[in-house]
């Protein structure tokens, strides 16, 4: 039995996972044609997403990291976001593409985008693997966007419960959360 059978069940399967994330770098390698890209990921839950898109898109890009968080280890946000780690270069006239695992209530993002907008890029799109309308506080516009799903709490592929699940190679539902 596999560490993780009697707390998480399956909502999107590996397969269906790559799928759609080989189709979303189709589809910025499309709209970024003679651009060179930054993509900004967002640590630590969209690595697995990031990292995975970066290999489908086919262009000269670069990577750039940035920490927020407004979780601390739960499962509901606290509402105050805090930046863990900035990124390392000016984004100024880069054509920035964020890297997000979850759009939630949209706080955290919000936060994000009137920061990065403030250093100047040239262009500034979101890719989020997933979008939880359900809870949404802040309308954010998800330019390349995974799936839609409903108001559950999930891990895998990234996102963690507590530190933990992030290496599960497809999004999971937490039982009993």
């Amino acid at each position: 039995m596999a560490f993780y059978e009697n707390d998480v069940g399956t909502l999107i399967d590996e397969a269906k996972l790559q799928e759609r994330v080989r189709a979303l770098g189709a589809e910025i390698t499309r709209d970024y044609q003679g651009k060179e890209l930054t993509l900004v990921c967002v640590l630590k839950g969209s690595t697995f997403f990031a990292m995975d898109l970066a290999r489908h898109i086919d262009l000269p890009l670069t990577l750039e990291f940035l920490g927020v968080s407004s979780y601390q280890g739960g499962t509901e946000t606290t509402g105050e976001v805090r930046i863990t780690t900035d990124v390392s270069k000016p984004m100024a006239g880069k054509h920035l593409l964020i890297i997000e695992d979850i759009i939630d209530t949209g706080l955290t993002m919000s936060f994000l985008l009137e920061n990065l907008r403030a250093r100047h890029p040239a262009s500034l799109k979101l890719a989020s693997l997933l979008e939880k309308p359900a809870r949404a506080r802040a309308k954010i516009a998800i330019d390349y966007k995974g799936f839609v799903i409903e108001d559950v709490f999930v891990v895998g592929y990234g996102l963690d419960y507590a530190e933990k699940y992030r290496n599960l190679p497809f999004i999971g539902v937490m039982k009993g959360k």
